[in-house]
């Protein structure tokens, strides 16, 4: 068996191998793992609405959207069944 060199040589990999991870890794963090342009300039970024006249027109313009997006499906939607209406019409 090894005896108490061995044993001490564990115990001390044993501590030292967790905190030389944790040095690695936690030193000189902004320029070792930096990505540039990783999260986006404020003037891209989505604002959020705080006042009650900013809240009420995005509001607004949700609702126009969705009423546009409706329309456009309700149409695609008849253009189908008018479709699928003209070919069950030239097989009968």
């Amino acid at each position: 068996m090894g005896g108490l060199n061995l044993e001490v040589f564990k115990f001390g990999m044993y501590v030292m191998f967790p905190i030389g991870i944790m040095y690695y890794f936690g030193t000189n963090l902004d320029s070792r793992f930096n990505v540039p342009d990783f999260w986006p300039k404020a003037e891209h970024a989505n604002k959020v609405p705080l006042d009650r006249d900013e809240i009420s027109a995005e509001l607004e313009r949700l609702r126009a959207r969705r009423l546009y997006n409706r329309e456009r499906r309700l149409a695609a939607e008849a253009r189908e069944a008018q479709q699928n209406q003209n070919q069950q019409d030239s097989q009968s």
